[in-house]
């Protein structure tokens, strides 16, 4: 069995110089949930925390007891010690914001109403991504916090999040907007022969996707946006930037699922690959047994034996027979009962056994990871029987984070 060190949770909550926490991860391996628990826990050991969530179900809302969440941070009631906000990120909210923030208002409106921007900030290939590093970026400057905790976007890949800001900020500073404004700055008969030259094949495609008008609202948007387009790749770089320094911590979410953690192993290699600093691995919904000095396979054997003769008492050496003390005086009752006792036993032997080999799947899942990677820190965290839906079970969730080991392992 491999091993690696414990996550100490605790130790990085409470210390001052971590100011970014990221979550990250395939989806469904409960980054939100880790998020929230985490940011309870340190709001409730003194830091004045942030949670900014990227998650469309909205379930970090209700665990927090907030009707809604928007793109401004609102106060957690119930916690204390410290404080705590949340948020949750509206892309195309952030993306206006930046509009508004870097352009005069006629022109701000101008861009606001365009349709091509409009389909660009509602969802564009890696607008999500940018704008989470964007509203990432503006938390940080703000300096109203000491700890912010970022869900990072559920995605198809857990390197999205580094890589879509990147390619969103090169499509706007790239070759295909300069094309664009290309024409405009050349002027006159010479700038749409150009046009023509240079855009006749890949507008003729685009307007078949996306109708007839699109080179004219894109050249619009272009013509409005022009002086706003270095910007963007220019705060990107600098929140990348932000991410690679002391003071963020990355934690990598995985379930003790195959996939899951072969995601995850791709992220901490790509995460050294960018000199990001990682803090540990979160190995979520791992399954423990108080019972674990009972194997399965002795399990199984021993409901096998029950199946097949009954529990044979070993005063009178024969199977379903107790001490007439403690016996009914209807002998076919006696018989009923302890059939009835033996069908449970071997029931709960069965479903003892499953767990087992369920515990020993996910082990050597860890393991498979431990080798790759013995150096990165681990904490597991029990499975729950049911969702989490308010601050006490995000209470717990942060307890079993700090143990870093199961329940009943």
């Amino acid at each position: 069995m491999d091993t690696a060190p414990r996550l100490a949770v605790d130790r990085l909550l409470d210390d001052p110089t971590t100011r970014i926490i990221v979550c990250c991860g395939a989806g469904g391996v409960g980054k939100t949930t880790t998020a929230a628990a985490l940011g309870v826990r340190a709001a409730e050991r003194g830091r004045k925390v942030v949670v900014l969530t990227i998650d469309p179900a909205r379930r970090l809302a209700q665990s927090m007891g907030i009707d809604s969440l928007d793109n401004t941070p609102r106060k957690v009631t119930g916690v204390d010690g410290g404080e705590l906000h949340a948020m949750m990120l509206d892309m195309k909210r952030t993306f206006d914001e930046i509009v508004e923030g870097h352009a005069d208002p006629e022109r701000a409106q101008a861009i606001l109403a365009n349709p091509f921007y409009q389909s660009l900030s509602a969802g564009f290939a890696g607008t999500q991504e940018y704008m989470a590093m964007e509203k990432l970026g503006q938390l940080r400057a703000r300096d109203d916090w000491d700890l912010i905790v970022v869900d990072t976007p559920p995605s198809r890949s857990a390197l999205d999040f580094l890589d879509a800001p990147k390619r969103l900020g090169s499509f706007l500073d790239g070759k295909f907007i300069r094309v664009l404004m290309a024409p405009a700055k050349v002027g006159g008969r010479a700038g749409m022969k150009f046009l023509n030259v240079g855009m006749s094949l890949m507008t003729g495609t685009l307007s078949k996707l996306m109708g007839a008008s699109l080179l004219k609202d894109v050249q619009t948007f272009v013509a409005a946006m022009d002086t706003m387009f270095g910007g963007f790749r220019t705060r990107a770089d600098a929140t990348f930037r932000l991410l690679q320094a002391p003071g963020t911590a990355f934690l990598v979410v995985a379930a003790p699922e195959p996939d899951a953690v072969r995601e995850a192993a791709y992220f901490v290699e790509r995460l050294a690959a960018e000199n990001m600093p990682l803090a540990g691995l979160v190995l979520n919904r791992v399954h423990g047994s108080g019972a674990d000095q009972l194997s399965a396979e002795r399990a199984l054997a021993a409901a096998e034996n029950i199946e097949e003769g009954g529990i044979v008492d070993q005063e009178s050496g024969k199977a379903g027979l107790r001490d007439s003390a403690d016996s009914p005086s209807d002998p076919a009752a006696d018989t009923d009962t302890d059939a009835d006792v033996d069908e449970i036993t071997a029931g709960l032997l069965r479903l003892h056994a499953e767990r087992m080999q369920v515990i020993a799947r996910e082990q050597r899942t860890r393991d498979r990871f431990t080798s790759l990677h013995p150096e990165v820190a681990v904490a597991e965290v029990a499975a729950l029987p049911g969702d989490v839906h308010d601050l006490a079970g995000l209470r717990a969730i942060g307890e079993r984070l700090a143990a870093g080991v199961p329940a009943g392992a």
